[in-house]
């Protein structure tokens, strides 16, 4: 039944939110003529990697630093990336992962690889439930 709802909320929420994210995604690519998309690595359910879908923000091959957190003043931001930190909207590209099961509206955030490392015994319970995006139920209130 989760999977369900899953399917049906973010097919919905993609449906609602491609007039929006289709403008935003054209003005990303304009600015450089590169890839809008940023595909962030990812651990997932069982501590298997999968690759989530946001919006790029940042100038291309600014994750090459290592630098896995960023404040809102980051020279790399891009001008189009502040709007869309600004608004969440590079969190709604990532109902494309739940739509095909990478994630699920609800549940554990999904982190990158070095930060689970870096886990207890006890948070490490966490991969072995899928993968969330709780961007309806937080980023938004």
């Amino acid at each position: 039944m989760k999977r369900l709802l899953d399917i049906a909320i973010s097919l919905i929420g993609l449906l609602i939110s491609a007039p929006l994210l289709l403008p935003v995604i054209i003005i990303i690519w304009l600015q450089d003529f590169r890839s809008p998309f940023y595909i962030a690595p990812r651990v997932g359910k069982n501590g298997k990697d999968f690759k989530m879908v946001k919006l790029r923000s940042m100038v291309v091959g600014a994750d090459r630093t290592g630098v896995d957190s960023t404040s809102n003043k980051d020279p790399r931001i891009t001008a189009i990336g502040k709007f869309i930190r600004a608004y969440k909207l590079d969190e709604l590209s990532q109902l494309w992962n739940v739509l095909i099961g990478d994630m699920s509206l609800v549940g554990p955030r999904p982190n990158v690889r070095r930060a689970v490392e870096q886990y207890t015994p006890f948070e490490l319970r966490l991969l072995t439930v899928r993968r969330d995006h709780r961007y309806f139920f937080y980023s938004f209130f």
